[in-house]
């Protein structure tokens, strides 16, 4: 989708978020949905481009020991991969905002466990993971059903990007499953198999697009007992509303920490990790305004750089009972 459209898109939506509804109409729901990733470029939109003059022989060698290596933690396995040559272009100086060593390791990741990753983008943390669970544990994904509602949140081009991407390199990523799901209407048959579902700056598009219920639910099906949801969002003032301004990108902590606590989760910790205080989430275009989409383009560039990406939640819960979601 060319950058102009998708301005156009995410301006179009962001007004919407700010008028106030009608009488007996609803505020926003999955018919206004939020930016999708094909047209807002989250989740880091350099993963999957430029990927040729990358992989180089002396890439690959990196790339196979990589996945082959021992890690006594997860700590360690992220903090390797982190330095991989793998990586792409710009993946590296995202670090510094997005932090995926601490956040995993709050989270409790281990090199053994099975982790499923609802909707990779084009493969920020995938660039992570499977090399980091290659050895002895499992990294399940999700891709588009091309059977799904045209523009939902896996946007065509980018969801052909994150594929090229896997199979760019089999060393590292050969053993990565991937799973056709609808958007809306997930089937996942993983019953009571699955470690860590990871909802990393998910949930918002999920209210968005009406589906967070529904992926709660599945979400809590697949995970063992005591399993955990890591969920990592842009973050909300307090008090804000959420069916009105999610389409900013943003959604209040402690909505969303009810929510999954009503799909039976316990919240057991919550981390400032991914804060920033100098995010004042009152921007034109909403998240997107800022790194690494920048959707202003030139300006106020440097006011935005300096802000950096944006204030995060970093939540993290564990499967303690019975789903009371309504059914």
């Amino acid at each position: 989708m060319l950058r102009g459209s998708s301005s156009l898109l995410v301006t179009v939506l962001l007004a919407a978020c700010f008028v106030e509804p009608r009488a007996g109409e609803p505020s926003n729901g999955p018919s206004s949905p939020s930016p999708s990733r094909e047209a807002s470029g989250l989740e880091g939109a350099n993963v999957g481009r430029d990927l040729e003059p990358r992989w180089t022989p002396a890439t690959h060698a990196a790339a196979r020991a990589l996945a082959e290596g021992d890690y006594a933690t997860g700590r360690q396995a992220i903090e390797a991969a982190m330095k991989g040559s793998h990586r792409a272009p710009g993946a590296v100086d995202r670090d510094r905002y997005r932090h995926p060593g601490e956040t995993l390791d709050f989270f409790g990741f281990t090199p053994a466990m099975t982790v499923f990753d609802v909707a990779p983008g084009a493969g920020w943390y995938t660039e992570l993971l499977a090399p980091a669970l290659a050895r002895h544990g499992e990294y399940i994904t999700t891709v588009t059903d091309p059977h799904d509602v045209p523009g939902s949140n896996w946007g065509t081009s980018l969801n052909d990007r994150f594929v090229a991407h896997l199979q760019k390199a089999p060393e590292l990523y050969g053993k990565v499953r991937t799973l056709a799901v609808a958007y809306g209407a997930p089937r996942i048959d993983l019953e009571g198999t699955v470690d860590l579902v990871l909802m990393m700056r998910e949930v918002h598009m999920m209210k968005n697009w009406g589906t967070l219920d529904t992926w709660l639910r599945t979400s809590f099906r697949m995970l063992k007992p005591n399993g955990i949801l890591g969920v990592e969002d842009h973050r909300a003032a307090p008090g804000t509303d959420p069916a009105r301004c999610a389409t900013t990108g943003y959604l209040p902590e402690a909505w969303v920490i009810d929510q999954v606590e009503a799909a039976g989760f316990k919240l057991v910790g919550r981390s400032e990790i991914n804060a920033n205080p100098r995010d004042t989430r009152d921007h034109p275009k909403g998240v997107w305004t800022l790194p690494p989409e920048l959707l202003l383009g030139d300006v106020d560039r440097e006011k935005y750089v300096a802000i950096g990406e944006s204030d995060r939640m970093t939540l993290k819960f564990v499967k303690v009972a019975e789903s009371s979601l309504r059914r």
